[in-house]
C-alpha cells in the first residue's frame, strides 16, 4: 500500500495546559499515548511506511515511536524547523520520503475505515488527489463539504453553506504533483483542496464509519470510550 504522512507538528492550543509539556500525539488514551493506537490501526489496515511530520515537541514523539519497529512499521521523520510549516507546507517538505503518491492523515485523527478501498478509488480516479468525506450533518464537528452524486462541489472551512452536509473525514491521498509546485515555507491544505476542486482534480470517497479525534477534550473522552469497548 501507499505510504502515509501523519501531520503531527501542531501546537494543539485547544488542549492546553496539557500540551504545554507533551505533544498531542502523546496524550494518554486508555493507558497509552494516542499515537500507539493510531499506528496500530494503520498497520492493521495494511500501511507499512509512515512519515511523521513533526515540529512542536517532536523529539518526544521520536523518542517514543523510534523507527516504528515496535509497531511493525517503517517510520521516517520530517521536521518543520524553526517555523511551523502548516499542513500543506509540512507535506511539501516531506515529499522526498513519500514517493509519487501517498496518504495523508492528521496527527489527532483515529479513522477506522477501509484504506485499501480508498487507495483503489484514488488510483481509478486518475486525479491528483482524493478527499474522504463523511455525512456528518453537524453532529461531530461543523460540516464543510458539499458532496453530490459522488463529487465534491465545494469545500470551505470558513464560509459554510446550507448544502454542506458532509465533512472532511481526515484521510486524503495525493499525487506528488499536487503539492510539489508549492514554494517552500508555510502553507495550509484548505486552499490546495479548493484549487483542486476548481480544476476538477479532487476525487472523493464517502466513508460511513464515524471519525474520532484527540484535538479536544470531548474528542479524547469519546475515543477513550470507543477503544475501551474494543
Amino acid at each position: 500500500m501507499l505510504p502515509i504522512a501523519i501531520l503531527a507538528g501542531g501546537l494543539a492550543t485547544r488542549l492546553r495546559p496539557l500540551t504545554e509539556t507533551i505533544p498531542k500525539s502523546l496524550v494518554p488514551i486508555h493507558g497509552e499515548p494516542f499515537i500507539a493506537h493510531q499506528l496500530r490501526l494503520l498497520e492493521n489496515r495494511g500501511i507499512q511506511h509512515v512519515v511523521l511530520c513533526v515540529g512542536h515537541l517532536g523529539e518526544m514523539i521520536r523518542s517514543f515511536v523510534r523507527d516504528g519497529q515496535a509497531f511493525n512499521l517503517s517510520v521516517d521523520y520530517s521536521w518543520d524547523g524553526p517555523v511551523s510549516l502548516g499542513t500543506a507546507g509540512a507535506i511539501r517538505k516531506a515529499l522526498p520520503y513519500l514517493g509519487e503518491a501517498f496518504f495523508v492523515v492528521y496527527g489527532d485523527s483515529y479513522l477506522p475505515c477501509d484504506y485499501r478501498a480508498v487507495e483503489d478509488t484514488f488510483v481509478t480516479s486518475g486525479k491528483q488527489a482524493l478527499m474522504t468525506v463523511f455525512r456528518n450533518e453537524g453532529q461531530w464537528d461543523t460540516s464543510n463539504v458539499e458532496f453530490h452524486d459522488g463529487q465534491i462541489t465545494a469545500y470551505d472551512k470558513r464560509h459554510r453553506t446550507p448544502r454542506m452536509h458532509h465533512i472532511d473525514y481526515g484521510l486524503a491521498v495525493f499525487q506528488r504533483s499536487a503539492l510539489a509546485s508549492l514554494p517552500e515555507g508555510p502553507h495550509d491544505l484548505a486552499p490546495v483542496y479548493q484549487n483542486l476542486v476548481a480544476r476538477n482534480e479532487l476525487a472523493a470517497f464517502e466513508v460511513h464509519e464515524r471519525f474520532y479525534e484527540t484535538g479536544s477534550f470531548e474528542g479524547i473522552q469519546s475515543l477513550t470510550e470507543a477503544i475501551s469497548r474494543q
